[in-house]
């Protein structure tokens, strides 16, 4: 059967997450598909920030840090992502960058196996785990060295003299989905560590730390989970290893007795050992708003709504695109994907501008990806039909082949 925009309509007006659409603000005529890399901004996190500056920061000043509970804000967000991400109170905390993270819980895994000298990774990853890891061993200087292993050859690589396996559980840039309880079993068969990078999953689907027995996690904030730009990532250690793991980083932060001022490092023998030193306060206030949304919706809904959103978009892709040179890269299976579409084309780059200029958002990852990501707590049915539309445009009248539109920026 043919689908129309009329079905779509339909499909927005039995939708029940549609009503969280309003919470976030989203320029009139704009079809946001890039919520895998920036979530759009929640309409209350502008009054959120005027009190945190006016009035916590401006008024209160420094007795902030105990009247409005800045010290302690970093453990009490962990515990409300640790409801998104299968994990238990006292086991997440918010801290740092995702790449400072995965400098810490890589480390922590090493030293916890001394005698083991290799890091599983996904050579195709984001660069910047497979970055910080390169620098860690680097610096460590003991002989560690990374087996890179792509999508299908993992569990092969991961043997008896692997220390730790460092997985981004959803791939960034083909939105294909790891599956979180082998990858760990086996890693745990070998008497390895499983490190779990969440930045493509923690708010995009149901993540289950603790029923998988992940050892270590991170994940970043600013993309699903609607922090803002640059918001802070957290980290997720599991409580059997609480006082074993330590993090290199030590800051006054994860001392035992911060305010105690000693001379000598004393880790705290907690989640808070993870710690460095003072978070910035302000973002850490935008992320809360973002993730008190998460605390009304049913990640469950969520889930059926990103994989309903994505079969669509495929589905036109395929049926009005089908004489253009777009190759979906992203998995059809649904046990198989994240909550994105990407698909390569050799002129990727300027139809992806061109798409932006008629405004649909997505972004380019090189050297052809063309990549689309679904936030279903704002993104509609029809835009998926209207953003296919303007594509389909920009197609058959070649308006992407324009001189503007090869133009690199900064940012693709």
């Amino acid at each position: 059967m043919t689908l129309t925009r009329e079905d779509f309509v339909a499909l927005d007006q039995n939708d029940v997450l549609a009503p969280f659409a309003d919470e976030f603000h989203i320029p009139d005529g704009m079809i946001y598909f890039d919520g895998n890399s920036l979530g759009a901004m929640p309409k209350a996190a502008k009054a959120r920030a005027i009190e945190v500056i006016e009035q916590e920061w401006g008024t209160d000043l420094i007795k902030s840090w105990n009247k409005a509970g800045w010290f302690n804000l970093v453990e009490k967000l962990g515990d409300k992502t640790a409801t998104l991400v299968g994990a238990d109170k006292g086991e997440v905390i918010y801290a740092d960058s995702t790449g400072l993270n995965v400098y810490k819980l890589v480390a922590a895994a090493l030293d916890m196996r001394p005698e083991r000298k290799v890091i599983v990774m996904e050579g195709s990853n984001f660069p910047t785990d497979n970055y910080m890891v390169q620098g860690l061993i680097k610096q460590l200087d003991r002989g560690h060295e990374i087996r890179f292993a792509e999508d299908g050859d993992i569990l092969d690589a991961i043997d008896d003299d692997v220390a730790c396996v460092c997985i981004t559980h959803v791939h960034y840039k083909t939105g294909h989905l790891h599956d979180m309880a082998a990858i760990t079993k086996k890693t745990h068969d070998v008497g390895a560590l499983a490190v779990w990078d969440l930045c493509h999953s923690a708010g995009a689907l149901p993540v289950d730390l603790n029923g998988c027995n992940a050892d270590f996690a991170v994940g970043c904030t600013y993309k699903y989970l609607n922090g803002g730009p640059g918001s802070q990532s957290f980290m997720f250690v599991a409580q059997r290893h609480h006082g074993d793991a330590l993090q290199p980083l030590t800051g006054w932060w994860g001392h035992d007795a911060p305010f105690g001022f000693e001379r000598d490092y004393r880790p705290r023998k907690d989640i808070r050992q993870f710690s460095t030193g003072t978070e910035p306060i302000v973002s850490l206030a935008m992320s809360e708003v973002g993730l008190d949304i998460f605390m009304r919706a049913d990640m469950n809904e969520i889930r059926k709504k990103s994989l309903k959103l994505c079969d669509l978009f495929i589905q036109l892709i395929e049926e009005r695109l089908s004489d253009y040179d777009f190759t979906i890269v992203t998995p059809k299976e649904h046990a198989r994907r994240g909550s994105q579409v990407s698909f390569s084309s050799e002129n990727g780059f300027p139809i992806m501008q061109a798409l932006i200029d008629a405004g649909v958002i997505g972004d380019f990852r090189a050297p052809d990806i063309m990549r689309f990501g679904f936030t279903p707590l704002y993104v509609s049915y029809v835009n998926i039909w209207d953003a296919v539309d303007r594509l389909v445009n920009i197609m058959q009248s070649d308006g992407w082949d324009k001189p503007e539109f090869k133009q690199v920026g900064a940012v693709t």
